[in-house]
């Protein structure tokens, strides 16, 4: 959707985890109907489609935490959008001052929300102020695409990651814990920061993505190859990796445990969680006239006892 009101542009961002406001007013609602003793036994009041609607910033479209601005015209905007409107209403155009909506501040305090990811599964109702942080650490929450190759801004479960994987980055699939690749360049003098292979593996029922690339590190040019786990971290710690590259009676050995998916590709990479290959090494185990990269690089995957 696009608007046509220069206000509403790049301002969409996504709201930090916001702690319940300690202003002494707010804290007695929020008390008030976490206590069932206090209120007659009743939960917190589950939100209704318009009052969400109340608490949707127009700018950014974000469910707005304290502090909640309005102007003298009663229109609302999440503090995070006020200084990107100049302090002026984009609704009204009215300068907005400083003037707190605190009597939709606490009807919020008053509310629980469900879950943003129930659509992945997660059924969990949460009060208004700590729903963000829930989120944050969801286990439901979509992951995003392991492909380095490009921006790709896709997300979703694991099943539908693979499926992406082998359909639109043309990935190669494969079945089993070991593996045996070959990477050959016919110039490694070229070295750029681009993924060269992602390869997913199948094995004790979850996946795995093994990724081979060519950076920069500093101002010598490296190779590094390390394993990521399509699932969470309270799962990834039951498996182990090793890897292994080397040529002329040479060989370089690497072991580790496989990083979750959330752990971005960049992340991994530049803290050097994996085998590393500088340059000289690589051609050295190449052989030849050192002019073209060849690698084998063979590894295996195992689960902890």
């Amino acid at each position: 959707m696009s608007f046509a009101n220069p206000y509403f542009e790049d301002v969409r961002t996504k709201p930090e985890v916001i702690d319940p406001p300690q202003d002494e007013d707010m804290m007695d609602v929020s008390e008030s109907v976490s206590d069932p003793t206090r209120n007659g036994g009743k939960p917190n009041v589950a939100v209704s489609s318009s009052v969400r609607e109340l608490l949707e910033c127009p700018v950014c479209l974000n469910v707005m935490y304290p502090p909640i601005h309005h102007c003298s015209n009663g229109h609302t905007l999440c503090s995070g959008c006020k200084p990107r409107v100049h302090n002026r209403c984009p609704t009204c155009r009215h300068e907005l001052g400083n003037i707190r909506c605190l009597a939709l501040e606490k009807v919020a305090a008053s509310l629980e929300l469900p879950c943003t990811y129930q659509t992945f599964g997660c059924a969990g109702i949460y009060p208004y102020y700590s729903k963000l942080k829930h989120e944050s650490q969801c286990a439901y929450r979509p992951y995003n695409c392991p492909y380095a190759g490009s921006e790709c801004m896709v997300v979703g479960d694991i099943p539908f990651l693979v499926a992406h994987l082998k359909d639109d980055h043309k990935v190669d699939m494969h079945n089993g814990s070991t593996f045996n690749h070959r990477y050959v360049k016919s110039n490694p003098q070229e070295v750029e920061n681009a993924t060269w292979m992602l390869t997913v593996f199948s094995c004790f029922g979850h996946y795995f993505c093994l990724h081979f690339e060519a950076f920069q590190l500093g101002m010598a040019p490296v190779y590094i190859a390390f394993l990521r786990f399509m699932g969470d971290d309270n799962e990834v710690k039951n498996y182990s990796y090793s890897l292994e590259v080397g040529g002329n009676g040479r060989k370089m050995v690497w072991q580790g445990v496989p990083r979750s998916i959330r752990d971005s590709h960049r992340k991994v990479r530049d803290s050097f969680d994996g085998l590393i290959i500088q340059r000289n090494m690589a051609l050295f185990f190449s052989g030849g006239d050192r002019k073209e990269l060849k690698l084998r690089v063979t590894g295996r995957i195992w689960k902890e006892q």
